[in-house]
């Protein structure tokens, strides 16, 4: 996959954050979906191939690190949060339940694309998982086949 057409979902309950972040995505060549909530997020993955989620921490209902470990547990997808939570042990936490990265707010656009970059580099340089791991579903590439 080329890591400039990779697709990219912003999770984060501030559309002031999610929708610009998303727009600065797409005029750099990535395709980029923005999503209010875990639920959203969910809507997304099932419905699309994704290929990194930028995750923001703190949100009303589930949370972020709720959410990466709920990803974690069924996907094989690259998650970085963004978070305005500064604690070390808020970030040692993301890391643990399965974050790739962790980015601060507030952020540089610049630095969370060449990490966005990164993170994909080091996911497409390893062998992936067949399956994603959907119950009934085995999908591969832009594939999806349903084995019920």
């Amino acid at each position: 996959m080329n890591e400039q057409r990779a697709h990219i979902v912003v999770v984060d309950d501030h559309k002031d954050i999610r929708e610009p972040l998303s727009e600065y995505l797409e005029k750099h060549g990535f395709r980029a979906t923005p999503a209010a909530s875990g639920t959203e997020l969910n809507q997304v993955i099932n419905r699309s191939n994704v290929d990194l989620i930028v995750l923001d921490i703190l949100m009303p209902g589930e949370g972020g690190i709720e959410i990466c470990r709920r990803i974690r547990e069924t996907r094989d997808i690259p998650v970085i949060l963004l978070t305005a939570v500064t604690e070390e042990m808020e970030r040692i936490i993301g890391l643990e339940m399965g974050a790739d990265d962790y980015v601060t707010k507030p952020f540089n656009p610049r630095e969370l694309l060449a990490r966005i970059k990164g993170v994909l580099r080091r996911a497409n340089s390893l062998p992936r998982q067949f399956a994603e791991m959907a119950p009934g579903m085995i999908m591969f590439d832009d594939w999806r086949l349903d084995v019920g």
